[in-house]
């Protein structure tokens, strides 16, 4: 059975002065997860928040809260980021030599567990981690900022994932450069959750709406060729 898409905005992409209010409105405006970037200024060249703005903007939806941990290490904040709303916590193989433990640390907490791919890294690197993880995310950017230019070269790579991922119930994510355009390469290749920052929250809440649509449209035209 196909997986429904997903179109998940990053609100890395948000404003941040009122982000309750902005989470408010691409829930209204079709969403189907929210997406949180979470940077430590040290695995990649910026910084975001951290799990007191995630639990801040918790009530303003219902919607699932898709935590992408882009910080090393990540196993002493796996608990905060559980405990402030996350459903999914997500985070790099290229973070720590023991992702297993990790993944351990967020099922321990009761939450879905997902292992990230950098564009430069082998899906090799997440094979034996198969059989324990709910979700997983290839960057289609290098992680660090929003606004990116979609790395084509990664298609090929969400086509082989796809393929070892095989009948598992694993959702398989991209993030960076998504776009109506872009979107119809990853979801034909396999994709089934999108990422969106800035392609989303472009020309502010009235356009939020229209702006999903698009890409899920998109997305799902090219998904009919092989679905």
């Amino acid at each position: 059975m196909t997986s429904p898409m997903r179109i998940a905005p990053s609100i890395l992409s948000a404003d941040f002065s009122k982000l309750g209010e902005e989470v408010r409105a691409i829930d209204a405006a079709g969403a189907d997860w929210i997406h949180c970037d979470v940077m430590d200024g040290h695995f990649v060249p910026n910084i975001t928040f951290g799990p007191d703005v995630l639990k801040a903007i918790r009530p303003h939806t219902k919607k699932f809260f898709d935590v992408h941990l882009m910080i090393a290490p990540v196993d002493p904040y796996v608990e905060a980021f559980a405990k402030a709303g996350a459903d999914l916590i997500s985070f790099h193989v290229e973070a720590g030599p023991h992702a297993h433990r990790t993944l351990q640390a967020i099922k321990a907490q009761g939450k879905q567990a997902g292992i990230v791919l950098n564009p430069g890294t082998p899906e090799s690197a997440i094979e034996p981690l198969l059989n324990d993880v709910d979700l997983i995310l290839l960057m289609t950017v290098n992680p660090g900022f929003g606004g990116q230019s979609f790395i084509h070269s990664v298609v090929e790579k969400i086509a082989r994932v796809c393929a070892m991922i095989g009948e598992r119930p694993i959702a398989l994510e991209i993030d960076g450069g998504a776009t109506p355009e872009t979107a119809p390469l990853a979801t034909k290749a396999g994709a089934n959750v999108l990422v969106a920052g800035s392609a989303v929250f472009k020309g502010g809440p009235s356009a939020y709406a229209g702006n999903i649509a698009a890409i899920r449209q998109a997305a799902e035209a090219a998904r009919g060729d092989w679905v």
